[in-house]
């Protein structure tokens, strides 16, 4: 649509089409005043943003109506939600205010609008602190208080990320990156699988438009087989469950890119060699007078009489639903033509909590049913919410690893259950079970064995805490916890020793001092300071308290001309600042467009360094990569998919920059290539001829260990571009006895 100042007709005929499409799917809207409220919030919304346009040129209030449609047929949320939707960007964005709301619509849509609206006021982006981050942060902490708000604003991302082609390539980076950081695993972790799935399809496109379109095509060229294997899958079992009397839907799809894509990346191995990418789902009514537990494993027999399973891939989330309530019934197969079929079996209960979680846990929740996995979770939250790190970067992180992670069960000496996140500790395990065991534990015994609290935990270990009453916290244990319980609890508890220790000390200083007749105040309290080069007076009282200063020489000190030990003390410091900020190594400003990609020449050696390569990740030319403006204003290169990339894409976009290669002649950059294959004599001599002979290509390290006959082997080569590094891949697989090569992309970086 091309853009115009004034809506016209057209725009007008379009705006009310989305309305009427709105108001005909309202699927739990059936109260008195329901529709009379939505109508009203539409025409407010339509009003503030009446001539505003979106940068695709569509009329601002398409936006809105489509948030609105995702949370009611998506999430399937009510009115309320349906109504704060259609006004969630009207305070931000026009001169209705949040008083307006509040007098219109009442303090609920008051305050779900509030937690929905970006925070305000100036933000200096020479500061650490992310606005990002901030926003996150205040967005994540209407969880304690209403978690509509995280659900209405995963629809608004939803539908940000399906019309994002209008945006600058850096600000699609900036959200895209956004998304597989938080908005994806909270989409999840809530139970909203579909809209997952297409969150992370959607920031995996605009992340790697070439990878993406690769396997999107090759999914698209097989499609055609991959419905005929369903088909030929299917048929056997509709028979049998027709025999047991079940009424059912049963489909078949291929995985998602970006599943594929992970399992590609996990395994090492090209597209072709992915062989678990369909799966069928089967979804059945429940028959009366018997559980749908039962009944699930019923229907996972038929399926196994008919086909052979894969022993490692049976997933049981009946016993134990994930934390996000889902429950299933996940088996692998092996189906007709030697291809692998995932199946999963759910009830029409099951299914409706998997595709809209939250929402649909609601619906089944009784007032007499047991506390959720998914109740759990959310108290969880809120736990940590209690206590949030200053740092909103160091909060949002500390959130997503606790928050996020993958989940192991632990038992207690009596067989209870405790879930915790994967990586956490015995001493994690000791808060979980209550603030004082922590404080007071000295030891575990882990599956009956003596170990230390930092020990880390597996799945299906049983552990008890040792404790002891003249045990307490101490600094290190900060770094050997993982849980936010635990974290806060330790924090408290040195807060508390420290506040302790520092009373004590001011204590035994101002006797000391009373003894020799002097009264504390700021000059005698620079000189002690001075003498044990302490920067300030909580530390000279805690190191007191601590007996690590013991004052004996006290009148010595004081007795000391103060000035030439003040100036030297002070003046090392103030130097040393000054040092520390000195403007001589910064460099000067890039000068750049962001409509345009920065350009990466090759002219890095030079004292007019333009940019860095990422070490954590090692891109090289050919590599999809971004750029991120540093504060100190230089340009570092990442990958889109390096952890390191994603984590500054979600904290700092607006520092991350669109960058393109140039063509790189002179400058190598360093590389792993990976090789497995059957040992011959000859072999690798063979292979770093076509390297340093035939492709002229300079190597740094080689690494090859032979067992049984199969070698597997590493070597370490410069290269100029990723065209440089195919072909060589592709000449050294025509090797005989070579089986596969392929790059080493891990994170770690190559010393």
């Amino acid at each position: 649509m091309s853009r115009k100042d004034v809506f016209d007709a057209e725009d007008e005929k379009l705006i009310q089409s989305e309305f009427e499409s709105l108001m005909a799917n309202l699927h739990r809207c059936k109260k008195p005043g329901d529709r009379e409220l939505i109508e009203k919030a539409f025409g407010v919304a339509n009003k503030a943003h009446w001539n505003m346009r979106r940068k695709s040129g569509e009329p601002y209030i398409i936006h809105p109506l489509n948030v609105a449609k995702i949370v009611n047929h998506e999430i399937g949320l009510g009115a309320t939600s349906i109504a704060t939707a259609l006004l969630h960007d009207v305070v931000e964005d026009t001169e209705y205010s949040l008083d307006d709301v509040k007098r219109d619509f009442g303090e609920k849509i008051a305050s779900l609008i509030d937690g929905l609206t970006k925070l305000s006021g100036t933000y200096n982006k020479n500061e650490s602190t992310s606005l990002q981050a901030e926003n996150f942060r205040k967005m994540l902490l209407t969880i304690s208080d209403d978690l509509r708000v995280i659900l209405i604003k995963i629809a608004d991302r939803l539908h940000n990320m399906r019309t994002l082609d209008s945006l600058p390539e850096h600000k699609k980076m900036k959200l895209a990156g956004e998304t597989v950081f938080l908005y994806a695993p909270l989409a999840a972790r809530l139970g909203l699988y579909a809209i997952k799935t297409e969150l992370e399809d959607l920031s995996f496109k605009y992340r790697h438009p070439r990878i993406f379109e690769e396997i999107q095509s090759k999914l698209k060229h097989n499609e055609k087989k991959y419905l005929s294997l369903i088909n030929k899958f299917s048929l056997p079992i509709i028979e049998k469950l027709n025999e047991a009397g079940y009424k059912y839907d049963i489909t078949g799809r291929q995985k998602s890119v970006y599943s594929i894509w992970k399992k590609m990346q996990a395994k090492n191995v090209p597209f072709e060699e992915i062989y678990d990418v369909l799966a069928v789902r089967i979804i059945f009514e429940p028959l009366p007078g018997i559980s749908e537990k039962t009944q699930c494993w019923n229907i996972y027999s038929i399926i196994t009489d008919t086909y052979l399973p894969k022993p490692d891939r049976l997933r049981d989330w009946l016993s134990r639903p994930k934390p996000n309530g889902y429950e299933a019934l996940h088996v692998t197969v092996m189906g007709p033509e030697g291809k692998w079929v995932e199946v999963q079996i759910r009830s029409t209960r099951m299914d409706e909590i998997a595709e809209r979680g939250y929402a649909a846990h609601w619906k089944y929740k009784g007032d007499d049913s047991q506390e959720s996995e998914l109740d759990k979770w959310i108290k969880k939250i809120r736990v940590m919410l209690e206590n949030p790190l200053e740092d909103p970067a160091e909060f949002l992180d500390d959130f997503k690893m606790n928050l996020f992670s993958s989940e192991i069960m632990v038992f207690t000496p009596k067989g209870f259950i405790i879930n915790l996140p994967k990586g956490a500790t015995a001493l994690d395990f000791a808060y979980e079970i209550h603030t004082e065991v922590g404080n007071k534990a000295i030891g575990a015994k882990i599956n009956y064995k003596l170990m230390p609290l930092n020990t880390p935990l597996n799945s299906g270990d049983q552990v008890e805490i040792i404790t002891s009453e003249i045990a307490s916290p101490q600094k290190e244990w900060l770094s050997w916890v993982h849980t936010p319980r635990a974290r806060s609890a330790v924090s408290n508890a040195l807060k508390s020793i420290s506040k302790d220790r520092i009373t004590r000390g001011k204590a035994i200083l101002e006797e000391k001092l009373t003894e020799i007749g002097l009264t504390p105040g700021p000059d005698i309290l620079r000189k002690i300071m001075t003498e044990y080069e302490i920067a300030n007076k909580e530390e000279l009282y805690s190191k007191v308290g601590l007996g690590i200063i013991t004052l004996d020489n006290l009148k010595k000190i004081l007795r000391k001309n103060p000035e030439k030990n003040t100036i030297q003390y002070w003046g090392l410091k103030l130097i040393g600042s000054k040092k520390e900020k000195s403007p001589a190594g910064t460099k000067n400003p890039k000068t750049f467009s962001r409509e345009q990609p920065f350009l990466l020449r090759e002219n890095i050696e030079g004292p007019d360094q333009d940019y860095e390569i990422a070490k954590c990740c090692n891109p090289i030319p050919g590599d999809e990569v971004v750029g991120y403006l540093s504060p100190e204003n230089e340009i570092i290169i990442h990958k889109p998919e390096c952890p390191v990339a994603i984590r500054l894409m979600s904290n700092e976009g607006n520092r991350i920059i669109s960058v393109k290669w140039t063509i790189h002649k002179l400058q190598s950059f360093l590389v792993r290539i990976k090789m497995s294959g059957i040992d011959r004599i000859g072999l690798i001599n063979d292979v770093t001829k076509i390297i340093s002979e035939e492709l002229k290509v300079n190597m740094r390290n080689i690494n090859v260990s032979v067992n049984d006959s199969i070698f597997e082997g590493t070597i370490d080569l410069y290269v100029h571009h990723t065209r440089d590094l195919n072909n060589l891949i592709m000449k050294i697989s025509g090797v005989k006895g070579i089986e596969r090569v392929s790059r080493i992309e891990d994170y770690t970086g190559i010393s």
